[in-house]
């Protein structure tokens, strides 16, 4: 494989420490370039995250003397980079805006931001799960006017512990959902230090994520047609969202109700078996087992187990009969890793394997 040359927008909020971290030793791509807001811009990388740098791992020694970049400066990073990875703190207007801009400018954005998540050119993967919608780059490449731009997207990290649970259990017509998240504070760029009102507390709101954990999930569901991606129309999903006083790792409550209701032990093989691109290809990122179930009955753990394959892994545990659905059972995905920075990492994997990026 290649080595591309690759830059990250957004290098000092806590997702862009966090793909900094994952790039620094990665055998395919090469960091050459280092944005952020205009606050940052002349900076070594350093300086510009001195005092806020939030990683328990130290500044890559590799990345500390890059200048850091006017993320706005479209221009001066396209001489550097082959693709960009997007980590901004924007409103969605201003982010959709400048993620257009570098496609517009013929370079590929890997996102992780949620401004385009509802286009139906932008494929939005979980790279086991869809990797069939990143043909939706071919019509988005027309909508854009580009030869070799585009955006492709992670979806919200919330969704990233169950929908890969359900996911090898479609064939059976998944009818309905009814999901509880509990989600970790660095999901909101927070630690214990920046959020001391989550201590001995849970927060039962979490601005949107309601709504992206209820239709997001059809979306990866969708199918192709004429190029783009259609939303699945079912299963009906109810899902509510707290944050609670966790630093990494998002927990699911998930009960599920069947068109053709499959054995507990048709489940388990289902999910021990299942296996997407990123295994087949031996991509970089991708974790050998992709989904884990635990016998345990007070497991998964966020403590305990949200480091599974490098945090690249889902795990479940806790599945049993449900009174008013079918099944029930418990989920955990690593939030900026799996269900961010590293989940973004994995899909440009995929993507430059199956040459959409060269």
């Amino acid at each position: 494989m290649k080595t591309y040359q690759v830059g990250v927008i957004g290098a000092t909020g806590m997702v862009g420490q966090r793909f900094a971290l994952l790039l620094a030793e990665h055998p395919w791509f090469h960091v050459s370039a280092l944005a952020a807001s205009g606050r940052s811009a002349g900076k070594t990388y350093e300086e510009a995250v001195a005092g806020r740098w939030l990683m328990q791992s130290p500044i890559p020694e590799n990345l500390k003397d890059i200048v850091v970049q006017d993320a706005a400066d479209v221009r001066a990073m396209a001489d550097k980079v082959d693709f960009v990875f997007c980590a901004v703190n924007m409103p969605k207007p201003e982010t959709r805006a400048l993620e257009e801009a570098y496609a517009k400018a013929e370079i590929p954005v890997i996102s992780n931001n949620s401004a385009c998540r509802g286009l139906n050119d932008v494929p939005m993967l979980i790279p086991e799960c869809n990797p069939d919608h990143a043909q939706a780059i071919v019509q988005q490449r027309l909508r854009l006017g580009t030869k070799r731009g585009f955006i492709a997207v992670k979806p919200n990290c919330s969704i990233q512990s169950y929908v890969p649970a359900l996911t090898p259990l479609t064939g059976c017509g998944i009818e309905s959902i009814v999901v509880c998240t509990y989600q970790a504070i660095s999901g909101a760029g927070k630690t214990f230090d920046t959020m001391p009102q989550i201590l001995d507390n849970v927060i039962p709101f979490i601005p949107g994520e309601e709504e992206k954990s209820e239709q997001e999930p059809l979306k990866i569901w969708g199918r192709m047609e004429n190029g783009l991606i259609v939303p699945a129309k079912e299963p009906k999903i109810s899902a509510q969202c707290l944050r609670v006083p966790v630093s990494d790792g998002h927990t699911a409550a998930v009960s599920v109700k069947f068109k053709n209701k499959p054995s507990i032990e048709q489940m388990k093989v289902a999910w021990s078996m299942f296996k997407g691109e990123p295994q087949k290809l031996e991509l970089p990122s991708a974790p050998q087992q992709f989904i884990t179930y635990m016998e345990d009955a007070d497991r998964p753990q966020p403590r305990l187990d949200r480091d599974l394959e490098n945090g690249m892994g889902v795990v479940i545990g806790r599945l049993r009969e449900d009174p008013v659905m079918d099944y029930r059972f418990v989920c955990l995905s690593h939030n900026t890793l799996r269900g961010a920075a590293g989940g973004g990492v994995l899909s440009a994997e995929l993507l430059c394997a199956h040459g959409w990026i060269d």
